[in-house]
């Protein structure tokens, strides 16, 4: 018997876990047997799996699974919630996945539809002082891959971790967080002129296959559908520190078009999204071309030569030459 309830009654400082509303946000009350009065009632739903256990009931959280199925390498209970199988087999016989087939990420690789890497590595603080962006998993949110001008490395540190000329990556490729706190299975995409940069060792580049029938902007529409995303909440398993995937996120189920005409059809929102995100870019930074000494924006900053440390020196000293 494997239980997944997520609360215990207790925080993780030791108190009592209360039960909030989920749609006022207000503490739930109930009356205490004891007393008559009322007080906050305790959010403890391994108590309730465990009182339906008895009872011969069932809960939404509560399964029996076949003693083979269990390994010891992956003796955590969230491992065997089927809920998110269970949804997504549903959506998959829905109008809406008609013609589509599924498949693991696993099965994908292997038939050369995915090709998967990791990062580069992650280089010391006391190397960040280049040109170079460096990619921390902090860095890729809602989509997009963003580029702090204030962390990068020099050229000589990128081609080590790169362990070449060229960082391997191409715009389009997905790129996502494997070993972090909360944003592993967040997809995100890097944009042309974003290609050059340093990623650290903790998240996988995803890219179509020679043999797939789709093409970046399908991988992104079908990595971000709830019924996959989902799934990694399964394959997640908490350490002391962080949470880690591994290799399992090749056990999650993604849909797969039937040919590339389908496949273009359902990411054409995308497609147009992120093309038109980089006509933007490349417009912004056509002006950049020309007027970049004035702005610090979308990471065109560098830090400052010599002549213009000088500069900026003199005309402080000249400042407070005026003031005095």
């Amino acid at each position: 018997m494997v239980s997944t309830a997520p609360t215990c009654g207790l925080t993780k400082g030791g108190r009592l876990l209360p039960k909030v509303d989920r749609t006022t946000g207000l503490r739930v009350q109930e009356v205490d047997p004891e007393t008559g009065e009322m007080v906050d009632a305790v959010d403890d739903e391994l108590k309730a799996d465990m009182e339906a256990l008895r009872d011969g009931e069932s809960t939404p959280t509560l399964r029996f699974v076949d003693a083979a199925e269990v390994s010891m390498r992956a003796a955590v209970p969230t491992y065997y919630d089927r809920r998110y199988d269970v949804a997504f087999d549903k959506a998959m016989m829905s109008d809406e996945f008609d013609g589509f087939t599924f498949m693991t990420i696993g099965e994908m690789v292997e038939a050369g539809l995915l090709t998967i890497r990791n990062g580069h590595g992650s280089p010391t603080q006391s190397v960040r002082v280049g040109t170079v962006p460096y990619i921390k998993v902090s860095d890729l949110r809602a989509g997009l891959m963003n580029i702090n001008p204030t962390n990068r490395v020099p050229l000589a540190v990128a081609e080590r971790f790169w362990k070449g000329k060229t960082s391997g990556l191409a715009a389009w490729d997905l790129i996502c967080p494997e070993r972090t706190s909360k944003n592993i299975g967040d997809f995100c995409m890097i944009m042309p002129g974003q290609e050059q940069v340093v990623t650290t060792k903790e998240v996988i580049v995803v890219r179509p296959g020679a043999k797939a029938v789709f093409d970046p902007f399908y991988l992104m529409w079908a990595l971000t559908l709830n019924i996959v995303r989902d799934q990694w909440r399964r394959v997640i398993f908490m350490q002391t520190n962080r949470e880690d995937v591994g290799e399992r996120y090749r056990e999650i189920r993604v849909p797969v078009p039937r040919d590339q005409e389908h496949a273009n059809e359902v990411a054409r929102p995308f497609r147009e999204y992120y093309e038109g995100i980089a006509k933007s870019r490349d417009n912004l930074r056509k002006y950049f071309d020309t007027h970049a000494d004035h702005h610090f924006f979308l990471g065109t900053a560098t830090e400052p030569g010599e002549d213009e440390v000088e500069e900026i020196e003199e005309d402080i000293a000249y400042a407070e030459e005026l003031t005095a």
